[in-house]
C-alpha cells in the first residue's frame, strides 16, 4: 500500500462509512468529522506500514483516537444553539431519544463494543482486535452495557407512570 493515491481514493470511499461510525460514539456531527480527520491524518502517516485491507486499521486508528479524546478536558466544552423541547415519550415505549440517551450515558468502551458489534457489524473477534483487546474483554463490556441498557429502561419506567 505505498501509494498515497491509493490512500486518497480509499479515504474518498470510507469517508461516510466513518463518519457514520464516529458519529455513533460522539453523538455530535461536528466531533465526528473531525474524529475521522485526525484518524484518516494518523492512518496517511502509516500508509506504507498498512498491509492488506487498511478498513480495519482505519476503524481501530478512529475507536482508540475516540477513546483518547475522551480523556481530554477540552472535550467536555460544548457549543450550541438553543434546543427546542422534545417531545414526551409515551409511557408504554422507548423512543429512540430515550435509547439514544441510554447509549450516551455507557463508558467510552463498553458503548464502543456495541456500535463495532451492532452498526458495523463486526463479530466478536474483529471487535477484539479492533479494541485490541481480548474476545472475552469484548463479551464481558457487552454484557455490560446490555445490563446497563436494561437497568436504564427499567429504571425509567416508574418516573414515566409517574408523571402520567
Amino acid at each position: 500500500m505505498a501509494e498515497k493515491s491509493e490512500f486518497d481514493a480509499f479515504a474518498s470511499a470510507r469517508w461516510g462509512s466513518l463518519v457514520r461510525t464516529a458519529y455513533l460514539l460522539t453523538r455530535d456531527q461536528g466531533h465526528a468529522e473531525d474524529l475521522v480527520q485526525e484518524a484518516l491524518t494518523k492512518l496517511w502517516f502509516a500508509w506504507d506500514r498498512v498491509d492488506g485491507d487498511p478498513g480495519p486499521y482505519a476503524r481501530r486508528i478512529l475507536v482508540t483516537t475516540y477513546a483518547s479524546w475522551r480523556r481530554r478536558r477540552w472535550w467536555s466544552e460544548l457549543v450550541s444553539e438553543r434546543v427546542g423541547e422534545l417531545p414526551a415519550p409515551s409511557s408504554d415505549t422507548v423512543t429512540d431519544v430515550d435509547m439514544w440517551t441510554a447509549i450516551g450515558r455507557l463508558p467510552r468502551g463498553q458503548r464502543a463494543v456495541l456500535v463495532l458489534r451492532y452498526f458495523e457489524d463486526l463479530t466478536e473477534s474483529e471487535t477484539a482486535e479492533t479494541l485490541g483487546c481480548t474476545i472475552g474483554t469484548v463479551k464481558s463490556q457487552h454484557a455490560k452495557a446490555l445490563r446497563r441498557l436494561r437497568m436504564a429502561r427499567i429504571g425509567s419506567e416508574p418516573n414515566q407512570e409517574a408523571q402520567a
